[in-house]
């Protein structure tokens, strides 16, 4: 008998655990189409980024500026900033035209940081028909007068802000660099969000020696990546009372059972999608399905967890013992292959 793929997202009752992150696949009617037609149980629409809709104000308010003192006539010539068409117009009728289309839960996604005016959009969101919203939050604390307290209330006030204006499940993607990632998560549901995506991927800027310049860089992300969620995921999904959906660097079927043993309820797909295209997920669906047939499980929901730090016969596993046991046993291999040896002595790379 086949084993049962279903799982539970924020109360979402999923076909899979495959859902497909936001990306530009998920940016057009087309792309979303096909991610659902190869398997997607959920799709996270592409980002609607606060730079965006600032930028969208701050031009139509200097053609206004511009123009309105050229002439006596011109101050009652022009309509109001608010009968322009800016801010989030497109991506709402994004959202409007995916669920005529689709037949699979549409999560919406804001990226930002300020608290400003995303309550505001958070609703006009769930006005539009978005079955979830995903709260991506991008910040880079670059003021050294910044204190980690400030950091972390920043996070918090603004999820509570946003939570409090809908009624949709609320997803938060943050990064993995807090003091105490466990207080956060745990402040994070305080505050409302119902899921926690784990982790947001901060991309880094690069030099050009060429252009003598910085530049934006973007590497499409690998398996080794996804480790980090894998260790947050197992300790927090026992402590921490929320759906937890893992994302950055889950590219195979291997990934995301990995995942799910650690107590990831779903698991989010960008850059393996980007590479391969939307067929990939029928190949990740088919080895999930593969290898609990083969181990027996009945389902998803059976064998979730069955990893993670409360259930494990280890769990010092996924805290400090793991580190020191990975340097200790290290193998190190010289390009000599005759001179292969094992490191039994810690090796000074901290």
């Amino acid at each position: 008998m086949t084993a049962d793929l279903r799982t539970t997202y924020m109360g979402m009752e999923l076909a899979t655990p495959l859902v497909a992150a936001a990306s530009p696949l998920t940016g057009t009617i087309g792309g979303l189409l096909a991610l659902e037609e190869a398997g997607a149980s959920a799709v996270v629409l592409q980002s609607l980024f606060e730079e965006q809709i600032e930028h969208q104000e701050a031009s139509v308010n200097s053609i206004l500026d511009s123009f309105t003192d050229s002439f006596p006539e011109a101050r009652n010539f022009f309509p109001g900033l608010d009968d322009y068409n800016t801010g989030p117009e497109s991506y709402l009728g994004l959202i409007d035209a995916a669920k005529s289309r689709l037949q699979i839960p549409v999560i919406a996604s804001l990226n930002g940081v300020s608290r400003g005016g995303w309550t505001r959009y958070a609703k006009q969101i769930e006005e539009a028909g978005a079955d979830a919203l995903e709260l991506n939050i991008y910040f880079v604390a670059a003021d050294a007068r910044t204190t980690a307290a400030d950091v972390e209330s920043r996070y918090v006030e603004l999820v509570r802000d946003v939570a409090a204006g809908i009624s949709i499940p609320l997803a938060v993607k943050i990064g993995p660099y807090f003091s105490s990632l466990g207080n956060v998560a745990r402040r994070l549901a305080d505050a409302g969000a119902q899921g926690l995506v784990l982790f947001n991927r901060f991309l880094y800027p690069d030099i050009s020696l060429n252009r003598m310049k910085v530049v934006p860089t973007l590497h499409l992300s690998s398996s080794e990546e996804s480790l980090m969620s894998l260790r947050w995921i197992a300790i927090l999904s026992g402590q921490v009372p929320v759906s937890f959906a893992a994302s950055s660097g889950l590219q195979s079927a291997n990934d995301v059972l990995k995942l799910l043993l650690a107590g990831a309820d779903v698991t989010m797909m960008a850059s393996a999608l980007l590479r391969r295209g939307p067929g990939h997920l029928k190949q990740v669906i088919a080895g999930v399905t593969s290898w609990l047939d083969e181990h027996e499980y009945v389902s998803v929901k059976e064998m979730k967890g069955s990893l993670s730090q409360a259930a494990s016969p280890d769990p010092s596993a996924f805290e400090r013992a793991n580190y020191m046991r990975s340097i200790v046993d290290f193998t190190v291999a010289s390009p000599d292959p005759r001179h292969f040896y094992a490191r039994r002595d810690p090796i000074p790379w901290d």
